[in-house]
């Protein structure tokens, strides 16, 4: 075993990277990172490199590699003795390459489940507005169907779930993470989990994690 566990998870939207993720860190003693609530977090509490955020996230501009880079590093390098899996970064080969050099990561998590299977997941998706809760046609149904089941409001399906918005954003992807894959493959740490379920996926990553970290006392088994 090594003494900490580094990587990243990739995946295209709906691909059930927060599924995966969840389960990594429920069976494994292992800190979930997101870029996104760093960000979030960075802005709410108004610290120096937030504030930078600002100015960029309220002009409608990206945040610059260099200062996504600082806040990444400097919330990795909060959990030095802690293994963790970084969700959400990077999203640029630059990205990719200035992470390497800073935190070496061991392996990137590479999920990749058919485009048609994830149009069809999302396009089965409703929104209760207010309070944000999401429900699934297929998977997790309302009770009545088109109510939330909490409140009996009507649910939303958002425009951006509509299949021809889906598949635009799987090809916008598509576009952007070969770079990145490229260069982690080259690394010699691409590794790649295929299925059409976070049920499928699942315990092929579980058994795959086991070679880098011991699972939790009551989830030291085999999973089938």
């Amino acid at each position: 075993m090594i003494k900490f566990f580094k990587a990243v998870i990739i995946g295209a939207p709906a691909s059930g990277k927060g599924t995966i993720s969840s389960r990594i860190i429920n069976y494994f003693d292992v800190k979930h990172v997101s870029s996104g609530d760093i960000l979030r977090s960075n802005m709410s509490m108004n610290t120096d490199l937030g504030l930078k955020v600002k100015q960029y996230v309220n002009k409608g501009h990206l945040v610059p590699d260099e200062l996504m880079i600082s806040l990444i590093s400097n919330e990795l390098g909060l959990l030095k003795n802690n293994n963790w899996i970084l969700d959400g970064f990077p999203r640029t080969k630059e990205q990719a390459e200035e992470l390497f050099t800073k935190e070496p990561i061991y392996v990137a998590l590479n999920l990749i489940v058919p485009f048609e299977i994830i149009v069809e997941r999302v396009k089965g998706r409703w929104i209760h507005e207010r309070s944000g809760r999401v429900y699934n046609t297929e998977y997790s149904p309302p009770k009545v169907t088109g109510k939330d089941d909490v409140t009996g409001e009507d649910l939303i399906q958002r425009p951006d779930d509509q299949p021809e918005a889906v598949m635009k954003r799987l090809e916008i992807y598509s576009e952007s993470i070969n770079p990145i894959l490229d260069f982690y493959r080259k690394k010699g740490i691409l590794k790649d989990f295929r299925g059409k379920t976070s049920n499928e996926i699942w315990p092929l990553v579980y058994n795959f994690l086991k070679n880098y970290m011991t699972p939790k006392a009551e989830f030291n088994q085999q999973i089938n």
